[in-house]
């Protein structure tokens, strides 16, 4: 199970759950909006999620909590690229820098800018060109789940069958992938926790989570601070540390190759005792 991110690759063959630290550069986010907008206080946080454990930073200029209005591009870059140059200066190879965006040029600024994944909350819908830019430089790229778009993706999701159609979604958008170029090697596929979902709907994806495995790639999942958690605990946004690690938990102990968090410190002990269980486990 390796996943290529362009010089940078990951090899899950021993069992680790690794850390995607989530840095928002934006005002609107639902967790942490506004708190990183100076560059300097990006790159310091980015700094110190690396040092926390976090193995891959990603970096986003765009919100994509439910109701948000899509960004310009120019506005996208001019939130993100100084964090990601200079991420990319301090940092060097200490971590892999992630871009998380639906937009090629974007995509193709941010790579340049020595980002190795690209993390399409789209799955390259919104803009396909952003594949043949993943295809070309090599990038990791991640396939991720979204029913509809981020300002009606909450309005009234329904599935015949949960589990059946996110899968089928994403074998979908793994053949489109493949058709632009991307290696299977490059790709990550993400269930989309909260992203078109009611409180059932990812429950049982969580519930079900192992069977993601049969699709083949790697499996990344990102639970951190969102409503469904605020809906079970009736917690506000800023206080699910417990119910987020409570999901880390199941997640790294179903399946998950990669979790993708704001509380990095806290998730990564969360990943040190479950990893050394899961290897007693299986020794």
């Amino acid at each position: 199970m390796l996943w290529q991110c362009r010089h940078h690759s990951f090899d899950f063959s021993d069992g680790r759950t690794r850390i995607m630290g989530v840095l928002n550069v934006t005002p609107d986010s639902f967790s942490d909006g506004g708190r990183f907008l100076e560059p300097r206080a990006a790159v310091d946080h980015a700094i110190a999620m690396a040092e926390a454990g976090a193995e891959i930073v990603d970096v986003g200029g765009e919100s994509s909590r439910p109701g948000a209005a899509a960004v310009p591009q120019e506005e996208e870059l001019r939130r993100v690229m100084p964090v990601l140059r200079e991420c990319a200066r301090e940092l060097g190879a200490r971590v892999a820098l992630s871009i998380d965006t639906t937009k090629a040029e974007v995509a193709r600024q941010a790579l340049d800018a020595g980002a190795v994944i690209v993390n399409d909350i789209s799955a390259g819908r919104f803009e396909p060109a952003l594949l043949s830019v993943a295809a070309r430089t090599g990038a990791g790229f991640v396939l991720m789940h979204m029913q509809g778009t981020p300002r009606t993706m909450q309005a009234s999701p329904r599935y015949a069958d949960v589990l059946g159609d996110v899968t089928a979604f994403l074998r979908e958008r793994w053949v489109a992938a493949r058709t632009a170029g991307i290696a299977d090697e490059q790709v990550v596929i993400d269930p989309g926790i909260g992203f078109g979902k009611t409180l059932e709907h990812n429950l049982e994806l969580l519930a079900r989570l192992d069977e993601f495995a049969a699709l083949g790639r790697p499996v990344l999942v990102g639970t951190s601070r969102k409503s469904f958690i605020g809906q079970l605990l009736d917690r506000d946004v800023d206080h699910r540390l417990a119910g987020t690690l409570a999901s880390v938990a199941w997640c790294a102990a179903h399946g998950a190759n990669i979790v993708r968090v704001h509380d990095v410190q806290e998730s990564a002990q969360v990943l040190r005792v479950i990893d050394e269980l899961r290897r007693k486990a299986t020794t």
